[in-house]
């Protein structure tokens, strides 16, 4: 093999990173394959140079020899190898700027693994990003045989995905779920391999599919390797947190060596030092510059114009290379280029078509930049297909596709039409047409951001203006639900230029003004929603509506962004949204119910969003219900202020379950946000920490709804650290409308770390701040801890607006929960026979599970008042009953407070034996409950989004770790 083909570079030192997800982990968490053990950095920064693809697995010596001194890479890849080979699967993401090496590490994955594992790759291409799951195909199709195995719903959402069959649009979550079993029951029969190759290029959906994925491999035997190319800006990375290397460049000294190892003529000191200084330590500029020169030009005075980047080197580099083939290889290969699918069949058709014989492509094969295969053409390199494409002018590049879209066949009309749009100079309708119904395709499959490239192209080709600005207009509001704000801006720009219908225009200033709300970009937006729905109301009254309660909705969340502006100024407009139809929606329902909140009264509003809360639970129709998931957010923090534990735990589970059929992942971590609240308050910690660990795995991106869980458990066990760890997350990650909001909810649960701690000074300050956030999301449970704090640090009067509110709103909702924290909290500012009274009557209305860690808190609130009124006997039953209770929720900042007090009294209290579960990690810990209820490995991995196999390798770790050996003694632990 020519020596100028092999691998080149030096190594240097450059520490894997773990996800940083699982920095919370009981254990450390290796950084190459995601098992729990010993944490160990890997070292390694492969610079390697890609050769020709060649089809024949190498031995292992021969690969070592070629490695020329990285022996860490090789042993890095080697180690990711031998651990998902015996169980454990790992992921790597190779990253680097265009050239530094990363396909050369894939390929050495690929020989090392030949033998032993089953291979599956992918490469991603330029031009294939807006084609929705088409990188997933090229991972999956291999294996599809194995669909049956999957349960309904993920084989059907995988496989209209795929295009394999019709159906609704199927969500990223289940497309995920489905390819992570898939692959797990693949991996049973033989160890699988996953190379994927220039991922950066894969489209949006497949992307996001396999970075869920990446988070949920670990016992399936699966060893995934993904090289992305480092770009600037690059904000959106799905794979950031995964275990990754970063190749760097080589130094001077490096690069001298590769440089004299790939020349055959004596080159000239200045002309070596330029080039390496051209290189800027990028293996392939090294081996490319010199082979693109002449050999005179190398042995005396080589001089390159400067140019910025390295990849636009390369890319001319491979240009200059391609010039000097004969005229029919240069249009071969500029036709290979323009179809990013590599079949050779069509590669043929295309050139037939221009009256080229394929046979033309040997010189191309000869000079190293082509190779076709029986199966699929291929590029030696990426910057070989951008080069080619780059260098051709408009008018071939409309000629070939042009070729491409005749000889593409009829049963792939999305990629015909594709090509045909290239193809066009101009407008074209009938090109148009063809697009926006390769649209409607897209979207049905789940691929919003193919989709909405088909709208945007379409409206492009559209000859009538006012059709133009129609797709214009669909297309924006694609790529708003694709998340590409600015294009989607772009497009409304270009579709208000037209005189749109009336109607059409309100759509696209309510699109707009959404953009701006959730940006922030320019003042209060919730109050411009306003004036969107006030224009809407005469054109479209249904839409109305629900911009009004958008509007509403955005205000309780974001509050007073500016003087005058909130709840209820929008409430106020919204007295003038057209009337319900009959019979209401539910939207209609909640807009009514808190139109009527926040302009007349608490107390009046309570029967109408009762109504609402109710008739949300009782649907049953799968329309109405999958209508019904927008609201369920709201209705679910309606339902606090209610005071309704009932209604709260029946929309929350609603929400959660929806989610989960629809694998709605962005609304997930919300959903179950609440339920995690809901679980702290009936004192349910160990299921709360169940419930917050999985906004954990579900959503990295989605920081708050985590971060809000797991700090407001942190308050009620009183972990100081972590909490103010979790606040300090919070505050930074909060931007936006919501800042105040996201600050506020803070101070509740900083205020319930205080009053546990019995640093009543700080809790008092931080409850003042909560409780200006009463309107807000919060509800009322502000309202107890200022009450408290300010009792206990004798300034009742600066609870006395709290208190009179919460006993208001207790007594309108007439629920047990409200009407119990108003009995304790009035207790407080009582005495005598009164308090005791009060005490009781709390005691009484929050002796109910859902409400029990209220309970345990009324408790010690009655022990002390019963200890200062120099009753020790009566005391110690109170704190007795307070210490057992928190201390078994794990509310360990109340229990050591509650401990105090029965000090105080004379009696020491019983000290918490450590529990079998201290033993487990947190994964396995929510293993081990949701095994203990009698779930299946199956309902195990969908409820946490992990594989049987997984699920069944934390057993046994779990079954050795509490000495037992069947699930039926598992559900006889306690797992608090």
């Amino acid at each position: 093999m020519d020596p100028a083909r092999r691998r080149h570079a030096q190594t240097r030192h450059v520490t894997a990173t773990a996800n940083p997800s699982a920095a919370s982990s009981r254990t450390s968490r290796n950084p190459i394959w995601g098992a729990r053990s010993p944490a160990r950095p890997l070292v390694c920064a492969p610079e390697l140079e890609r050769e020709p693809v060649d089809a024949r697995p190498r031995t292992e010596t021969t690969i070592v020899k070629q490695l020329l001194g990285r022996r860490r890479e090789y042993e890095a890849v080697r180690l990711l190898l031998d651990c998902a080979h015996a169980g454990q699967s790992g992921v790597l993401v190779v990253r680097g700027e265009a050239g530094i090496g990363k396909t050369a590490i894939l390929e050495l994955a690929r020989d090392l693994g030949a033998e032993q594992f089953q291979v599956v790759s992918a490469s991603g291409v330029e031009s294939e990003t807006e084609f929705a799951f088409a990188g997933l195909h090229q991972l999956c199709a291999p294996l599809l045989r194995r669909a049956d195995i999957l349960s309904d719903p993920q084989r059907e959402a995988l496989l209209v995905a795929l295009g394999w069959q019709t159906g609704p649009a199927p969500d990223l979550f289940l497309v995920g779920l489905a390819v992570l079993n898939l692959w797990s029951d693949a991996a049973d029969e033989q160890p699988l391999l996953c190379v994927v190759d220039d991922v950066q290029w894969f489209d949006q959906a497949s992307a996001q599919v396999l970075a869920f994925v990446a988070r949920r491999l670990s016992a399936e035997r699966v060893a995934l390797l993904f090289g992305r190319r480092e770009t600037e800006g690059d904000h959106h990375d799905p794979f950031r947190g995964l275990a990754e290397i970063h190749v760097g460049r080589l130094s001077d000294a490096e690069s001298r060596q590769l440089l004299e190892s790939v020349t055959n003529v004596t080159m000239d000191k200045s002309v070596r030092d330029q080039i390496i200084a051209e290189a800027r330590g990028n293996p392939l500029a090294l081996l490319e510059l010199p082979r693109s020169a002449r050999p005179e030009r190398l042995a005396g005075g080589y001089a390159l114009p400067y140019v910025a980047g390295v990849p636009r080197r390369i890319e001319d580099s491979f240009r200059r290379r391609s010039r000097d083939l004969p005229t029919d290889t240069q249009e071969l290969l500029l036709i290979a280029a323009a179809e990013p699918t590599g079949d050779p069949a069509l590669l043929e058709r295309a050139a037939a078509r221009l009256d080229l014989d394929v046979q033309a492509a040997v010189a191309a094969e000869s000079a190293g930049l082509l190779e076709i295969g029986p199966a699929r053409v291929r590029f030696a390199h990426p910057l070989v297909r951008s080069a080619v494409y780059q260098a051709a002018n408009p008018q071939d590049h409309r000629r070939v596709h042009r070729a491409l879209a005749e000889a593409t066949v009829a049963s792939d009309p999305d990629r015909r039409a594709w090509h045909r749009a290239q193809a066009v100079q101009g407008v074209d309708e009938q090109v148009a047409a063809e697009l926006e119904a390769s649209a409607v395709r897209a979207r049905s499959r789940g691929g919003l951001a193919a989709a909405a490239a088909f709208l945007q192209g379409a409206a492009e080709l559209t000859p009538d203006p006012v059709l133009r600005a129609k797709r214009s207009l669909a297309a924006a509001l694609a790529k708003y639900e694709a998340g590409s704000f600015d294009e989607a801006r772009r497009l409304i720009e270009v579709a208000v230029d037209v005189n749109l219908e009336p109607l059409d225009h309100a759509r696209a200033v309510l699109l707009r003004t959404r953009m701006d709300y959730q940006e922030a970009r320019h003042g209060s937006p919730p109050k411009a929603l306003l004036a969107v729905a006030a224009g809407l109301a005469p054109l479209d009254p249904v839409l109305s509506r629900e911009t009004y309660l958008d509007a509403l909705d955005g205000a309780i969340v974001t509050g007073g962004v500016e003087p005058g502006w909130g709840p209820r100024v929008a409430a106020e407009a919204a007295l003038n949204a057209p009337p319900a139809p009959t019979p209401p929606q539910l939207a209609d329902l909640l807009l009514d119910g808190l139109t009527t909140m926040y302009t007349k009264g608490y107390e009046a509003s309570v029967p109408e969003l009762r109504r609402a809360l109710d008739a949300m639970v009782a649907l049953e129709s799968s329309a109405d219900l999958d209508g019904s998931r927008r609201w369920l957010g709201l209705a679910s923090r309606t339902a606090i202020a209610l005071f309704d534990d009932d209604l709260v735990n029946a929309l929350a589970d609603r929400h959660v379950a929806l989610a989960r059929e629809a694998g709605a992942l962005a609304t997930l971590p919300t959903a179950l946000l609440i339920q995690s609240l809901m679980a702290v308050l009936s004192g349910d910690l160990a299921r709360a920490e169940l419930v917050a660990g999985q906004t954990s795995i579900l959503a990295p991106s989605r920081a708050l709804p985590q971060l809000h869980a797991h700090l407001i458990l942190a308050a009620w066990r009183g972990a100081t650290e972590e909490a103010s760890e979790l606040r300090a997350s919070v505050e930074r990650g909060s931007e936006g409308p919501a800042q105040r909001t996201e600050r506020l909810m803070t101070t509740y649960a900083m205020s319930v770390l205080h009053n546990g701690h019995g640093d009543y000074a700080a809790a008092l300050e931080v409850a003042l701040q909560s409780f200006q956030a009463s309107e807000l999301s919060l509800g009322s449970l502000p309202h107890p801890e200022l009450v408290e704090a300010a009792c206990r640090q004798g300034r009742p009067e600066l609870a006395a607006e709290a208190l009179a509110e919460l006993t208001a709103r207790a007594q309108a909702s007439g629920t047990s929960w409200g009407l119990g924290l108003a009995a304790r909290s009035r207790a407080l500012v009582s005495s005598g026979s009164e308090a005791e009274a009060l005490y009781r009557e709390a005691i009484e209305h929050l002796a109910k599970p859902r409400t029990a860690g209220h309970l345990a808190r009324a408790h010690l609130l009655y022990g002390e008042w019963l200890r200062r009124e120099g009753r020790r006997q009566d005391a110690r039953e109170q704190l007795r009953t307070a210490h057992r209770m928190l201390a078994e929720m794990g509310a360990a900042g109340f229990a050591e407070r509650a401990a105090r007090e029965l000090r105080a009294t004379g009696e020491h209290p019983r000290r918490r034996d450590a529990q079998a579960a201290d033993a487990l990690t947190e994964q396995e810990l929510q293993v081990a409950r949701l095994v203990a209820t009698g779930a299946t490995s199956k309902e195990v991995g969908a409820a946490l989004f992990l594989s049987p196999r997984t699920i069944e390798a934390h057993l046994r770790n779990i079954f050795r770790k509490l000495g037992i050996t069947s699930r039926r003694q598992l559900a006889e632990v306690k797992l608090s």
